[in-house]
């Protein structure tokens, strides 16, 4: 029966998540049951897409990317796959209308990876940040609104605003691992080489700019959503201020983390505020 294979592939989207990354997953967690499958689907296909350019070294990345492509183009218009994080993705975009430029965008951004290490231009920097990150919020807002296009339109500034923020941090956490390991440079006019306080600080007060637009779009959401977007925000607002409070010479040599003690920290208090109505 088609359904015994829809729930393993859904299982194997909710796997992917708990495995590649903790904090995101315990966040989704935090969301309503109804819609908690559906974003663990979207996380699936992007952490695949994005495993491909960043992990496979040993491997021809252009020619696994091109064939997840092609896979997902086929699932998108067949609605199945045998490749079950695109079978669970291709069911969580269409229960939902997800516009097929968001996934395009995403990949166009992905592909980039391939071939572009260095952004030198804002135009490039927003671009590459839009399709990676922004389109990625949207098509979690389309979940968390259940498809509703108004509501969907009200909030999509916000939602680009806070999947920028989560990127940008990502970047600031890994600029050790993107620029000695993949030779990337996402920030336009900053030498890495020699990073130091007044562009650390140039970035970060850009992040809080995201994130301050995004909070604005939290507080709007569904309450089924709320709590475990709010538990996301949280989580990487914590992480923005450490690297903020971490000299610029150690966010070059080591990875900066948020322990677990900390993070269940942030989700019981988040979840007090939540109950109380303060968020």
């Amino acid at each position: 029966m088609k359904v015994t294979f829809d729930e393993v592939s859904y299982q194997c989207s909710k796997v992917v998540t708990e495995r590649y990354s903790t904090s995101f997953a315990l966040a989704t967690k935090m969301l309503h049951s109804s819609i908690r499958g559906h974003i663990y689907n979207i996380y699936g296909f992007v952490r695949f897409a994005d495993e491909i350019v960043d992990t496979f070294h040993d491997y021809n990345k252009v020619v696994l990317f091109d064939k997840f492509e092609q896979e997902l183009e086929s699932a998108l218009i067949d609605k199945i796959s045998l490749n079950p994080i695109l079978n669970s993705f291709q069911h969580t975009f269409h229960t939902f209308n997800i516009p097929k430029h968001l996934v395009d965008s995403f990949m166009k951004s992905m592909r980039m990876d391939l071939v572009k290490n260095v952004y030198l231009t804002d135009a490039e920097y927003k671009e590459y940040i839009y399709g990676s990150a922004d389109v990625v919020g949207l098509m979690c807002l389309k979940v968390f609104v259940k498809g509703d296009v108004k509501e969907y339109e009200r909030l999509k500034e916000s939602a680009m605003a806070l999947g920028s923020a989560f990127q940008k941090v990502n970047f600031l956490r890994d600029v050790k691992a993107d620029f000695e390991e993949l030779n990337r440079s996402y920030f336009p006019n900053t030498n890495l080489k020699e990073l130091d306080e007044n562009s650390k600080k140039r970035i970060v007060e850009e992040i809080k700019a995201d994130f301050k637009l995004g909070y604005e779009g939290i507080v709007g959401l569904p309450t089924e959503a709320k709590f475990g977007v709010y538990t996301a925000y949280k989580y990487y607002y914590k992480l923005l201020k450490k690297l903020q409070n971490t000299p610029s010479l150690e966010i070059k040599n080591a990875r900066i983390r948020v322990p677990n003690y900390e993070k269940f920290g942030l989700l019981a208090r988040s979840y007090v505020k939540f109950k109380m109505n303060l968020v």
